[in-house]
């Protein structure tokens, strides 16, 4: 059972939106490679406002995840596609329904 996540808030520069898109949309490549991420969404919330949400079984997964190949290429390319740092939320989960 998925406890520990994270929420990131991202908001792209103005004409940069699809760059955003196409970023989150390449990135599960990298996190289907990551054992400790058991779920992550890459989300639309409005015109230029992005988000990820993802879930880990436990803090360890959580942690390498924060460190890994995603979150490395995020913070690269942040300055020529955000219009502010992304905001990262670690939260936890209470409850989940979960395939499998």
């Amino acid at each position: 059972m998925v406890k520990f996540a994270l929420l990131v808030r991202l908001e792209a520069k103005a004409g940069k939106e699809q760059e955003v898109e196409d970023f989150l949309i390449g990135g599960l490549q990298l996190v289907m490679a990551e054992p400790g991420t058991t779920s992550w969404y890459a989300l639309r919330l409005g015109p230029s406002t992005f988000g990820i949400f993802d879930a880990f079984p436990d803090e360890a997964g959580r942690q390498a995840h924060l460190s890994g190949r995603v979150a490395d290429a995020l913070m690269a390319k942040a300055g020529d596609f955000l219009s502010s740092p992304p905001i990262i939320e670690k939260v936890d989960v209470l409850a989940a329904k979960m395939p499998g």
